[in-house]
C-alpha cells in the first residue's frame, strides 16, 4: 500500500520540481537568476532550464519603454506664484542587473527625481516664461534625470508636462490681460482698415482729377486744331473766293459786271446800320457811293 503512495508523491515532486526549474522568458524581458542568494545570470527571451533547489529567479525586468505617471505638485515661481505641474515621464531598463541591484526601486527613484528637479526649473522661472519654456524644463529633466539613473540601468528617453494650473486668482487676471490684448488688436485692426480705406478714396480722387485734367487738355488741343483747321479753310476758301473775282474782273466786261455788286452790297450793309442803331452817319454827297464802289474795285484789282 505505501509503494503506490510513495511513488505518486515521487511523481508529484518531479512535476514540481520541473514546474520550478523551467523558465520561459517572453520576448522583451528579462530574469535575474541568483544561486544560493547570489547574481547568477540573466535570462533572455526562451526556454531556460534552473538547477534545481540552488537556482531561483529573482527579478524579472520588461525591457519595453514604459510611461510612468508624475503626480501633480505645487512649485513657486521666481515672480512667487504658486502653481500646480504634472508629467509623464518615459524610461527604459536598459541593464537588468543594474535595475535590480543598483536602487531598490528605479521607477519610484526616476519620478521623485523628475519631481524635485521641475521644481528646480519652475523655480528659474517667472509665470508667464512657465508656459513658454515647456520644452526648455522638459529637457533639463532628461539631463538631470538620465544623469542621476545611469548607475541604476535605466535611459530616459523623454519627459512631457501635462498640465500648469495657475491659481483662480491669476487665471482671471490672465484672462483679462488676453482680453484686453485682443481688444487692443481689433482696435488697431479696424483703424488700420479705416486708414487704407481714406489712402484708397484719396488716391482715387487724384487719379480722376489726373484724367480728368488730361482729358481736358486733350479736348482744348482738339478744338485748337479744330479751330485752326477752320482759319485755314476760311482763308483759303476765301483767297480762293478773292482770286476767283479778280480772275472774273480781268475779262472782258467783268468790271462793268462786279461795279453793281459792290454796290448793291454796300447799299445792303448801309441799310442793316439803319435798322439796327437810331443815330446813322449819312454822306454829306450821295454821289460818294460811286467812289466807294470804285475804290472796292481798285482793291480787288491789286489784291489780284
Amino acid at each position: 500500500m505505501l509503494g503506490p503512495i510513495v511513488a505518486a508523491g515521487i511523481a508529484i515532486l518531479i512535476v514540481i520540481t520541473l514546474m520550478n526549474t523551467a523558465r520561459i522568458v517572453p520576448q522583451k524581458s528579462a530574469f535575474v537568476v541568483e544561486r544560493l542568494g547570489k547574481y547568477s545570470r540573466t535570462l533572455k527571451a526562451g526556454f531556460h532550464i534552473l538547477t534545481p533547489f540552488l537556482d531561483r529567479v529573482a527579478y524579472k525586468h520588461s525591457m519595453k519603454e514604459v510611461a510612468v505617471d508624475v503626480p501633480p505638485q505645487m512649485c513657486i515661481t521666481k515672480d512667487n506664484i504658486a502653481v500646480e505641474v504634472d508629467g509623464v515621464l518615459y524610461l527604459q531598463v536598459t541593464d537588468p542587473v543594474k535595475a535590480s541591484y543598483g536602487i531598490e526601486n528605479f521607477l519610484f527613484a526616476s519620478t521623485q527625481l523628475s519631481q524635485t528637479t521641475m521644481r528646480s526649473e519652475i523655480g528659474k522661472l517667472e509665470l508667464d516664461k512657465t508656459f513658454e519654456e515647456r520644452d526648455s524644463i522638459n529637457h533639463a529633466i532628461i539631463a538631470a534625470v538620465d544623469k542621476a539613473s545611469d548607475p541604476w540601468g535605466v535611459k530616459i528617453t523623454r519627459y512631457e508636462i501635462k498640465n500648469i494650473h495657475p491659481p483662480q486668482t491669476v487665471r482671471d487676471a490672465l484672462e483679462k490681460q488676453m482680453r484686453a490684448e485682443r481688444e487692443k488688436r481689433a482696435t488697431i485692426a479696424e483703424s488700420e482698415g479705416e486708414r487704407q480705406a481714406r489712402i484708397n478714396v484719396a488716391e482715387g480722387a487724384k487719379q480722376e482729377a489726373i484724367k480728368s485734367s488730361e482729358g481736358e487738355k486733350t479736348k482744348r488741343i482738339n478744338e485748337a486744331e479744330g479751330l485752326s483747321e477752320e482759319i485755314k479753310m476760311v482763308a483759303t476758301a476765301t483767297a480762293e473766293g478773292i482770286r476767283a473775282i479778280a480772275a472774273a474782273i480781268q475779262e472782258p466786261g467783268g468790271e462793268d459786271a462786279v461795279n453793281p455788286r459792290v454796290a448793291e452790297q454796300y447799299i445792303g450793309e448801309f441799310g442793316k446800320l439803319a435798322k439796327e442803331s437810331n443815330t446813322m452817319i449819312i454822306p454829306s454827297n450821295l454821289s460818294e457811293v460811286g467812289s466807294m464802289v470804285a475804290a472796292a474795285t481798285s482793291l480787288i484789282k491789286k489784291t489780284s
